[in-house]
């Protein structure tokens, strides 16, 4: 059962909020401002469903994006406010943006002169880190989040929805190693039911299937963590944290480095 959900954010810089997992965070929204814009339409996605369209104000320029993160860091420089990260995130997927790369150079410059001790995160569903110059971009920050929900082809089609049908599991673990000791692989845990079928990727098999895939990725830490805001998708339950330790325990002992959040 889907509910009307809709996106968070209204506008190119927000926050800083306190995030779960990465402290005093001040926000990059690199989607419309009034839509939504993703390679993926997750059945959890607290920005809601793709079909909710992209709005009419279209993607913030390379220009725009500086121009705001500048002000606002001055702003908050001058204040005295703390700062830990300038995390892309937002209304949709950050590295669709066709000058995400340039973007990424820029907020670089600007953390290093207002808040040089600042780190600079992405969020990303890794559907774009098959494109060369992504790629190059994700390595230069210092977190880069890279999404991997189920390593079972059938469960991240069903959680995940990507929109093209040649994105595949295997593919993208594959490409993934490119981000061997670097890369923070995040993956939701979650349970429930989305048009009438089952969703569990906590069974054994599928923390299993995971475990593989983070022993061929290598990556620098796993972020293990289940819903925390409301789902468009009603019918999806929450990990109790108990359990998320559980599971990360089991990760941990395939000498993995994990967090559960």
């Amino acid at each position: 059962m889907a509910k009307d959900q809709t996106i968070l954010f209204h506008s190119t810089i927000f926050g800083p909020i306190h995030s779960r997992r990465l402290g005093v965070s001040l926000g990059v929204n690199l989607s419309p401002a009034d839509g939504k814009i993703c390679s993926f339409d997750c059945i959890y996605c607290e920005a809601g469903y793709n079909s909710q369209g992209p709005g009419k104000a279209g993607l913030p320029s390379r220009e725009e994006v500086k121009r705001l993160l500048e002000e606002k860091l001055r702003e908050m420089s001058e204040a005295g406010d703390p700062l830990d990260v300038i995390t892309f995130s937002g209304n949709g997927e950050p590295t669709l943006h066709p000058q995400f790369a340039g973007v990424i150079e820029d907020t670089l410059e600007l953390r290093d002169r207002y808040y040089p001790k600042a780190q600079v995160s992405v969020l990303t569903n890794s559907t774009r880190i098959f494109d060369p110059a992504v790629a190059e971009a994700l390595k230069q920050v210092d977190n880069n989040i890279l999404k991997l929900d189920s390593a079972i082809e059938p469960t991240m089609r069903a959680i995940d929805v990507p929109n093209s049908p040649e994105f595949t599991t295997d593919r993208l673990i594959e490409s993934l190693r490119q981000f061997e000791g670097t890369g923070i692989i995040q993956t939701m845990l979650l349970r429930g039911e989305h048009n009438g079928k089952k969703i569990d990727n906590t069974t054994p098999e599928e923390i299993e299937a995971l475990i593989a895939a983070y022993r061929r990725i290598r990556p620098r830490e796993v972020m293990l963590y289940s819903l925390d805001r409301s789902t468009p998708e009603e019918r999806l339950q929450r990990v109790p944290k108990e359990e998320l330790e559980v599971i990360a325990a089991r990760v941990r002992e395939a000498g993995i480095p994990v967090a559960a959040f």
